[in-house]
């Protein structure tokens, strides 16, 4: 029914149920010193939002209900910890974004390594350290010792990048980051590693280890309503940074691990599965994880038509970091 009285029919001359001019009418809301692009978002934010709600019947209830649990995860959102970003993950959201920003041109020769979500975990700052050191304090006697290394290159040209930053983290065997768990030392399982002239890296670690996403949130309550799994598979955070370089965020994860098919936030990618190799000689190491990371110059990220995603990762990650 129109606000005169009279009603609304559809080209068939039958009564629309809902105004079919109201979402229109907001979106045309929108002032003539909005830029193109947030004129753009806005508009099919506003269509796709408004269609859910008619399609389902969204009650008033119900919208409450969304609404307090989107309140609820801001409230739990600190420097530690991002529920608004894990609410995001267990949509699938951040991975599809995540594989719209970085989607490599069809026809490059090579492709740098894969990116995959931040996630929720992250920490600002994390400690450096020189080359050879352990990111594993306090809990010296738990878990599968490793020794990681590689080497960063350029993946248009092979050579070695001096001056790349690796910033490292992961769980402990318990399956919690340290900002989850009073028993770990501040950043343990956290750190930040340069590259020298000859671009190569090296740590000690420990072998990840599945675990369980936070129940104890709104993205804990929709895995239960949804009748899903919480559950990630054993994995390494990376965020790598080069001068001149696009950034790089990823994981890599261990083949063997539970959950590789299945994973809660359906980040896995093939070329960032990796296997843990059983090292000897090494008292400090039970494994040895070899790992190259690629990366593409600004330059050549325009020349393979990644000038989008270019510019996307270095907002991205710069406002994070």
């Amino acid at each position: 029914m129109a606000s005169n009285g009279v009603a609304v029919t559809d080209g068939n001359g039958a009564a629309h149920k809902f105004n079919p001019h109201f979402t229109q009418a907001v979106i045309n809301a929108t002032g003539p010193k909005a830029s193109p692009r947030v004129r753009k978002l806005t508009a099919s934010l506003i269509q796709h939002l408004h269609d859910f709600a008619r399609e389902n019947e969204l009650t008033v209830d119900e919208w409450m209900a969304g609404l307090e649990l989107m309140n609820e995860a801001g409230r739990m959102s600190d420097d530690r910890r991002n529920e608004g970003q894990l609410l995001c993950d267990i949509f699938g959201l951040e991975s599809l974004v995540d594989e719209i920003t970085y989607k490599l041109a069809s026809d490059a020769k090579d492709e740098p390594t894969a990116t995959a979500i931040l996630g929720p975990f992250w920490r600002k700052d994390a400690p450096e350290k020189q080359m050879g050191d352990t990111i594993v304090s306090g809990i010296d006697s738990e878990g599968d010792k490793t020794w990681m290394h590689g080497i960063v290159t350029d993946f248009v040209t092979g050579k070695p990048i001096e001056g790349a930053t690796l910033d490292v983290w992961h769980t402990a065997p318990n399956g919690l980051y340290e900002q989850q768990d009073p028993d770990q030392p501040e950043m343990n399982l956290r750190g930040r590693f340069t590259t020298g002239k000859d671009g190569t890296y090296n740590f000690y670690c420990l072998r990840p280890v599945p675990y369980p996403i936070p129940y104890d949130g709104p993205a804990g309550k929709i895995l239960q309503a949804m009748d899903r799994h919480p559950y990630r598979p054993a994995h390494i955070h990376f965020i790598i940074t080069a001068s001149g370089y696009k950034p790089i965020v990823t994981q890599i994860f261990d083949r063997n691990s539970k959950y590789i098919e299945d994973d809660a936030v359906f980040a896995v990618k093939d070329s960032l599965i990796v296997d843990f190799k059983p090292y000897q000689g090494d008292p400090k190491a039970d494994f040895e994880l070899p790992y190259d990371f690629k990366l593409a110059s600004f330059e050549a990220a325009k020349n393979h038509s990644m000038v989008g995603a270019t510019e996307a990762s270095a907002a991205g990650v710069g406002a994070k970091i």
